[in-house]
Formats: C-alpha cells, structure tokens, sequence
C-alpha cells in the first residue's frame, strides 16, 4: 500500500511538473505583461498632458495672436482628460480606437504649438518655456518607449492565445481570454511627405 501511495504522489508530481513546464501559465503571464505595459502607456500620457496647460500659459504670453492654435492645444487636452476609459478598453476596438484618436489629436495640436513658437525669437530663450519643452520632448520618447512595450507585449500575448499550445489552454482554462487591441499607424503617417523645391 505504501509503495502504491508512493508511486501515485511521484505520478502527480511528474504530472504537475510536466504541466509546469508546457506553458500553462504563458497566458495569464502574458496576460499581466499587456496590463504593466498599459499602465505605463496611460502614466506617460498623462504626464504629457499634465505639461499641456503649464505649456500653453507660457506660449500665450508670447503668442496671444496665435489663439486658434492655443485652443486647439486646450480642447485636445480636454478630450483625453475627460475620457471615461472602459475596463474593456484593450479588448474593445471602438474604445481603443477613441483613446488612440484623441491622444493623436493631442500630439498633433502639441506639433502646431511647437512649430509656431519657432516664429518667436523670445519665446524660445525663455527659460519656463525651454524647459516645459525638454520636458514634453522626453516625455514623447517616454510614449513612444511604452507604446513599443505595450505593442510586444500584446504581440507575444496574441500570439500565445492563437497558436498551440496555448489555444488549447485557452480552450480548456482560460475561456474569457480575448484578443488584445494594438496601436496603429495613422493615416496621415502613411503618406510620403510632399517635398518641394
């Protein structure tokens, strides 16, 4: 009897270890990676827009004619402040897309304001302004790093819940497992720039 209970915990134990290491725990693994690198995607972002106003005052004390351009900046910075963000957002295209979106209408009115504070010899030597714009810049390296982090991560996640072995854990474990949403390129970046001599 000894003998037999013996051989049925060693049975259960190569069974576990085999089960360890035939990649069980890829998905949720995976599966927290996208989360960490979300989190780090939605910190950036929010440090970038927490520079928007700080950014604009010190424009707008230069550049006042230029109103158009600073609302803009102000409007954008609105609609990615008060985005409601769904906890479904990453496996729920239309939301991803909105948040995507309006973040790019943000660095594309953040571009204008940097372009038309070239026209302003004063602005760009003061010292509130050469800084907010250091930061900005870092923090768009920042974006672009997370992005990237959360692209691979979603990438390696995807991939596991699609391809074998992991599609049968899915099937038979992880059920609610679905399909991450990914940044894409815009439109606009698509197109060759027109260069013109």
């Amino acid at each position: 009897m000894t003998n037999l209970a013996n051989w049925k915990g060693g049975l259960a134990a190569l069974a576990l270890l085999s089960l360890s290491g035939c990649g069980i725990n890829n998905i949720p693994t995976y599966d927290e990676a996208v989360k960490g690198a979300w989190s780090q995607v939605l910190n950036q972002y929010q440090r970038r827009a927490d520079l928007v106003p700080n950014l604009v005052a010190v424009v707008k004390g230069y550049a006042a004619h230029e109103k158009d351009t600073l609302t803009a900046v102000t409007e954008a910075r609105a609609k990615v402040g008060q985005m409601q963000i769904p906890k479904d957002i990453l496996t729920n295209p239309a939301a991803f897309k909105t948040f995507q979106t309006h973040q790019g209408e943000l660095s594309s009115t953040l571009s204008r304001l940097m372009v038309v504070s070239e026209q302003y010899p004063n602005l760009k030597a003061d010292q509130n302004f050469l800084s907010l714009q250091s930061q900005l810049e870092g923090t768009e390296n920042r974006i672009a790093v997370a992005r990237k982090d959360y692209i691979e991560s979603v990438q390696r996640y995807n991939t596991e819940i699609r391809t074998f072995p992991g599609r049968i854990w899915r099937a038979i474990m992880y059920s609610d497992a679905e399909v991450k949403e990914n940044f894409t390129v815009a439109e606009s970046a698509k197109e060759a720039p027109k260069v013109k001599f």
